[in-house]
């Protein structure tokens, strides 16, 4: 089983967008039984917290429902757990560093590195963009899907 989970700061909007996002690439691809996906946060800010609204209603317009998510912490015992922990943006890197110590096997990604660019999935939280989040995570999404089929030959 190959194992992803997304992070981000508060675990109510990027991270929950991609982890829904790929869950529907995957269920597309039919290699369901073959994943398992979450996400979470670097921070305690919004623990237990749902997917916030402008998030939520952005993948309901392209039809997935992230209904019982709701905002949890990553520890550092998860990080032999999980095969890929793609990353938001800079500050998530440093922060995420500050929970697991080191990336010995360089699980810890910035999303956007699978689509062939160094920069940022857009943060909703200060641009209030949705739509710029939702693009740039569906094209994140789909590069990290054809590298791990490339990888794991499937």
């Amino acid at each position: 089983m190959i194992k992803i989970l997304f992070v981000c700061h508060g675990n109510i909007c990027r991270s929950p967008m991609a982890e829904f996002v790929m869950k529907q690439y995957v269920r597309e691809a039919g290699l369901s039984k073959e994943f398992e996906i979450a996400s979470a946060a670097t921070s305690r800010e919004e623990l237990g917290n749902p997917v916030y609204p402008p998030a939520r209603r952005e993948l309901l317009k392209h039809g997935i429902s992230c209904s019982g998510k709701y905002a949890r912490q990553m520890t550092a015992a998860e990080y032999d757990r999980w095969d890929y922990i793609p990353i938001m943006d800079r500050n998530n890197e440093r922060n995420i560093m500050r929970i697991i110590g080191s990336d010995p096997q360089r699980k810890v990604r910035r999303l956007m590195e699978y689509a062939g660019q160094s920069r940022d999935v857009a943060d909703p939280w200060y641009t209030g963009d949705f739509e710029q989040t939702w693009e740039d995570i569906t094209q994140g999404c789909r590069a990290l899907l054809d590298h791990i089929r490339k990888e794991h030959h499937i």
